[in-house]
């Protein structure tokens, strides 16, 4: 991998989280380019990270063996018609953007580019995302490695079967971090009226996140024996979770992911159309 030249076209917060875990993980800074509209965002790369840097992105594409496209969806097929001319049959396309098919990308590109497309989450930031892959037809085993390394830069990648599982895949884990957000806030508000201090309330939930997170990931056991273990018989927590579940919780969980598949769904019609 650290032989293969990395572009990136588009230089935001993901791309630059991306270029980062490269860099970290032994990738040279020299075999990397990024091309953006923003020269302050250029400018940053290149003097932070040491990358190669370009406004134009048909010379972005001339240099490079693997060309990851990091750009708003909305603006990614003049983006890839742009450069259709100017790609082989030997580089590889990775998409980071959401919503954009793979056939609305080798419609654009040209039916025989070799096109991964992903689906990454927000806490690839903070290199500890979660990402799914799909590869069309003419991704060879060699580029699917590749591909899987460069998400793996930031987390953990794995790879589905459809790409019709990617709408699922953003419904879990894409729009996920958002979930907890949400129940964190529930749960701080709460604690709020219980007479915790802010400070206190936030601090303790953060942590008890993380942990339970930590715990899930590290045990062998599903998340129903991990719940069943710290649920004391006529407790505590018995009691909260009964409140849950006399709400509704995990059918209106069920509701709320079918809802942001089926959006998901939707918003692909529409940006292949446009």
């Amino acid at each position: 991998m650290n032989t293969q030249k990395i572009g990136f076209i588009g230089g935001g917060n993901m791309a630059s989280s991306l270029i980062n875990g490269l860099i970290t993980s032994g990738h040279s800074a020299s075999q990397i380019w990024v091309s953006d509209t923003n020269p302050d965002t250029l400018q940053s790369l290149a003097e932070n990270l040491k990358v190669n840097i370009t406004d134009n992105n048909d010379e972005l594409v001339k240099e490079v063996d693997v060309v990851v496209l990091a750009v708003k969806p909305q603006v990614m097929r003049q983006v890839t018609e742009n450069i259709q001319n100017r790609s082989n049959k030997e580089q590889l396309f990775v998409s980071i953007a959401a919503g954009i098919s793979q056939a609305s990308l080798a419609e654009w590109l040209g039916n025989d580019v070799a096109i991964v497309r992903c689906m990454p989450n927000t806490p690839a930031l903070v290199m500890t995302g979660a990402t799914a892959l799909h590869a069309n037809s003419v991704v060879s085993h060699e580029q699917k490695d590749l591909a899987e390394n460069i998400l793996r830069a930031v987390g953990i990648s794995l790879w589905v079967e459809k790409e019709s599982e990617l709408d699922a895949v953003t419904a879990v884990s894409g729009s996920g971090p958002a979930y907890y957000f949400l129940l964190m806030e529930a749960m701080e508000e709460a604690a709020l009226q219980l007479g915790l201090c802010e400070k206190t309330a936030r601090l303790l939930i953060q942590q008890t996140a993380l942990g339970a997170a930590k715990i899930a990931l590290e045990s062998d056991d599903t998340p129903s024996e991990l719940r069943l273990k710290v649920t004391s018989p006529g407790g505590t927590t018995e009691q909260a979770l009964n409140t849950f579940n006399d709400g509704g919780f995990t059918p209106l969980v069920s509701k709320a992911l079918h809802a942001a598949r089926d959006r998901s769904i939707e918003m692909s019609k529409e940006l292949g159309e446009k």
